[in-house]
């Protein structure tokens, strides 16, 4: 059953079409990744769903219900959170109620929102620095904290905006066991991701976008064998 429905959707900016008449689904408790080259529309496209973006045209259908064009905030009380690719904590917070920002997109108790918080930074095994302030954070930490403020919000779907950006290997793993957790956990992901080793890891779907359009759609095996895809985006070094 697919929890998000995109139809046909399109973004002009003056003239330019950002994205074309894209259309795809995202079935409930999977994990899609979204890919393609710099510049191929990902980041509006996920806008346009985030509801940061009011679309051109098409419409956005999530758990049976048009929400084309509502604010992110109403996003986020039916159940879809987000990350962003730069991240920016409130430095100035320890990263508790950074984390506790979320919890308050459902919470309106100090009490049941720092518990929510406390689960949410558990996830993602930031207990320990729970006190720290944001600004202490490395960088590492500092996306997993971008990770549990978004699943504080309590997500039915979870946006993920190139989380492994500027990460090591290893670093990069933390996150994915992270992800598999929350996802064994009934959170369904959408996620926008460069490094394909992490996509073959953890997607089970695929959707392909190059200047706007979608040009593939289907399992990493199908996707990755795709000719236009090579072309335009794997080239050479495949899935390496």
């Amino acid at each position: 059953m697919s929890l998000l429905r995109v139809e046909a959707l399109s973004k002009n900016f003056s003239g330019l079409r950002a994205v074309s008449e894209v259309s795809f689904a995202v079935e409930e408790g999977g994990i899609t990744a979204l890919i393609g080259p710099n510049g191929a529309g990902k980041t509006t496209c996920f806008n346009l769903i985030a509801g940061a973006l009011h679309p051109s045209s098409g419409r956005v259908v999530f758990a049976g219900e048009d929400v084309t064009g509502l604010p992110p905030e109403a996003l986020c009380v039916r159940g879809v959170g987000r990350t962003f690719q730069i991240v920016r904590p409130m430095p100035e917070l320890t990263v508790l109620e950074n984390a506790m920002v979320g919890a308050f997109a459902r919470e309106s108790r100090m009490a049941a929102a720092k518990a929510v918080a406390r689960d949410a930074l558990a996830r993602v095994g930031l207990s320990a620095k729970a006190k720290m302030l944001a600004s202490q954070l490395t960088l590492p930490d500092r996306k997993m904290l971008e990770v549990a403020r978004a699943l504080a919000t309590r997500p039915r779907l979870l946006l993920l905006d190139e989380v492994m950006a500027g990460l090591r290997p290893g670093e990069a793993g933390a996150i994915v066991a992270t992800l598999r957790s929350a996802n064994a956990a009934g959170v369904t992901i959408l996620m926008i991701e460069h490094v394909m080793r992490v996509v073959m890891a953890l997607a089970r779907h695929i959707v392909v976008l190059h200047h706007g359009e979608k040009i593939a759609d289907g399992t990493p095996e199908e996707v990755t064998r795709d000719p236009a895809v090579i072309r335009s985006y794997l080239g050479e070094r495949g899935v390496a």
